[in-house]
């Protein structure tokens, strides 16, 4: 009988811990005993303290020890470590399936109360009178009973720890549980009532259950342990969530989409289902894309992690932004495309403005409805103009108005026409006419991140591109992140996933804490044109954390020597430079993160679309370049009163009834900026500082 060679998310956690030499030599052991496990050369030593007798440590050199579960069925890595420490984790340590799921888990040994650091009794200096004012402590899951606590997946020698866990001792309990374990009480604690997974059969393989492999994986060859052992810090390309999984890999008879705030793993799942794409259909073209040149970028990294070893797959997958896929098709029918600049466009209509008479249309407004309406939908035509929905723009007008703004607009297309330049929405539609056109297909499939911002012709493009087919299109978003592009008709332009769209409610990359706070900015749920719903009730994050701090200062000056000592603080910390992130609302103060970070002692590496991050820097950044982007720390500066929400865009509404769309897109902004952080996140500002602080400040 063949053994199955396994690795758990235990061991890629503390391989990642080690130095680069001592990695290097645990992932030679490990290839010698992938390949051989009963080679003469591997020292297996008994660990006769453990608890689970399968239990052995296995020599790398005089002091990192790797520890293996050996049984009959096959062997796992689960965890390695300097020799010491390798063995205490072993011995509080066991791999058991649980008897009411049927997951195979790997269990925290539960002896002693004291040995626990969070029952500990803490130590002070004599009798205090008891606080008035504090809040008692209320037993968060003393209603339920032992079994139904373990249908859950909570191991049957921690469930009175869990019936007596309050707000405060909720998340160091939780963190040592099985993570299916975790996110079930944390989904009772908010008020959710989550369905306990169907128990396994008594005869099914306990390590085939979905929650079992999300943390051990069996590997079948060398090169997928090498892919496993190079990318010990990136868990999601080895180990997936059971809802993350179920999507990557689900059949849709149309066009999908899968949404989630902001650290839920949607950029993950479209990453693992292009893969899976490409390998389910042998000869698949597969095309995984999003709105902006650093997130692309960040994608093909995070793809070759996936696909290492398989230059068949990776051949037949291209990632792109979703503009250079429409420039190299533009390109190959029509030759390089002059795209016309916004500042081109800009005086373009302000000249046909003044060239036409009879109107008091401003300049702001006019630019917004070319954009949005006429280019956008690539109105060619009077008719077309004059019957245009003019969804998400607000303002009302007239027909003898439309005639005259027709004849502006007319003037501008003749005007770049001249000029032989061209708008992206009018690269995307004739690509798309060409398209629909020609029995030939470019792509198989198409997977789009970020799918939020896509624009009117963009949308109308990938409609052609593969929407006729079952997985033809799949894509991954969130609206609570919009902020490039007004709110339009899905479905209008063949992309209809009502029925076939999903939200993931699993945060792992933001603390509790840093959630909470940014879930303020926004409502419960949002919807699209087309009805679709967005909740964000029910989200948990998975690990609790420093709350984030707000301040507001007199000077800007202040108020960088105080970020500075921040950042200082968590390099102290052990956080490295890259992993810190400053951004601020607009290009106006970034001078003030520049500042803020050269105060340090640091140099600051500006992201924008040609600079992607340093390490040993940095990164300094607007808010709208901060999308996809994570740091372990993030500093939200320069947030005063008329930086945000932005003057200039509130003073330019031609209508009061757009302020809401300006309002909102703000508000998405700063979200956006805040949900970089995983750990710590402060937000400053100069007084008089902005309105959304007040958002912050609230219970």
């Amino acid at each position: 009988m063949n053994l199955e060679f396994r690795i758990a998310d235990t061991f890629t956690d503390s391989l990642g811990r080690l130095t680069s030499q001592e990695q290097k030599a645990v992932k030679t052991t490990a290839f010698d005993l992938q390949m051989d496990p009963s080679a003469p050369g591997l020292s297996f030593h008994k660990l006769d303290r453990a608890k689970d007798a399968n239990f052995w440590s296995l020599r790398v050199n005089a002091d990192i020890r790797i520890i293996v579960h050996r049984s009959q069925g096959g062997i796992l890595l689960a965890y390695v470590d300097h020799h010491d420490d390798a063995y205490r984790w072993a011995e509080r340590r066991k791999i058991e399936r649980h008897p009411t799921t049927g997951a195979m888990q790997l269990v925290e040994v539960r002896e002693r109360v004291e040995e626990i650091e969070i029952f500990k009794t803490k130590e002070v200096g004599g009798p205090t009178a008891p606080d008035p004012a504090a809040r008692p402590q209320v037993s968060l899951f003393d209603n339920l009973r032992k079994y139904e606590l373990m249908a859950f997946g909570v191991p049957e020698e921690w469930v009175d720890d869990v019936r007596k866990a309050t707000e405060d001792t909720l998340f160091d309990i939780i963190t040592h549980l099985p993570q299916e374990a975790q996110e079930a009480l944390l989904k009772l604690a908010v008020g959710e009532q989550p369905e306990p997974p169907k128990p396994a059969p008594v005869e099914a393989d306990p390590f085939s259950h979905p929650d079992a492999k999300r943390r051990f994986r069996v590997l079948t060859n060398v090169d997928e342990l090498r892919q496993a052992l190079d990318y010990p810090w990136d868990k999601w390309a080895v180990f997936l969530h059971p809802a993350q999984q179920a999507l990557v890999e689900r059949g849709f008879s149309g066009p999908a989409r899968v949404s989630g705030s902001a650290g839920t793993g949607k950029t993950i799942v479209a990453l693992h289902r292009a893969v899976h794409l490409a390998r389910s259909n042998p000869k698949a073209r597969v095309l995984l894309m999003t709105f902006s040149k650093p997130l692309s970028n960040s994608l093909r990294s995070k793809m070759a992690s996936l696909v290492s070893g398989e230059p068949e797959i990776a051949s037949r997958i291209t990632v792109k932004p979703i503009t250079a896929v429409g420039y190299d098709l533009y390109a190959e029918r029509y030759g390089q495309p002059q795209i016309a600049a916004a500042a081109q466009i800009r005086a373009l209509i302000a000249k046909a403005a003044s060239d036409v008479g009879g109107h008091r249309f401003s300049l702001q407004f006019l630019l917004g409805e070319w954009s949005e309406v006429v280019d956008a939908w690539q109105l060619k035509s009077w008719e077309e103009y004059r019957d245009v929905s003019r969804l998400g723009r607000k303002t009302r007008i007239g027909g003898k108005q439309r005639e005259i703004l027709w004849e502006i607009f007319e003037r501008v297309r003749g005007g770049l026409m001249d000029r032989k330049v061209v708008t992206w929405s009018e690269v995307f539609d004739k690509v798309t006419t060409a398209m629909a056109d020609s029995s030939g297909r470019v792509y198989d499939h198409a997977v789009i991140d970020e799918c939020q911002d896509l624009g009117v012709a963009e949308a109308r493009f990938l409609g052609v591109l593969a929407a006729d087919r079952p997985d033809g299109l799949f894509f991954a978003g969130d609206l609570g992140q919009r902020i490039f592009q007004q709110p339009f008709s899905w479905k209008a332009l063949g992309l209809d996933v009502r029925g076939r769209s999903s939200t993931l409610r699993i945060n792992y990359r933001t603390s509790h804490q840093i959630r909470l706070h940014a879930d303020r900015l926004l409502p419960g749920s949002v919807s699209d044109v087309d009805g679709n719903l967005e909740s964000r009730s029910g989200t948990v994050s998975m690990f609790d954390g420093p709350s984030p701090s707000v301040h507001a200062f007199e000077t800007p000056e202040l108020e960088a020597e105080a970020i500075a000592i921040w950042i200082k603080e968590r390099l102290t910390e052990g956080a490295e430079p890259h992993e810190i992130g400053v951004f601020v609302r607009s290009e106006n103060e970034l001078d003030r993160a520049r500042s803020a970070v050269r105060a340090t002692g640091l140099r600051p590496t500006e992201i924008n679309d040609k600079i992607e991050l340093e390490n040993g820097t940095v990164a300094v950044s607007t808010m709208h370049y901060a999308k996809g982007l994570e740091f372990r720390s993030v500093a939200v500066m320069a947030c005063d009163d008329e930086v945000l929400p932005l003057q200039s865009r509130i003073q330019n509404v031609a209508d009061d009834a757009d302020l809401d769309e300006v309002y909102n897109t703000e508000r998405h902004l700063l979200y956006v900026a805040c949900t970089r952080a995983r750990d710590h996140l402060i937000i400053s500002g100069v007084n008089p500082v902005s309105e959304f602080f007040d958002d912050f400040l609230r219970t």
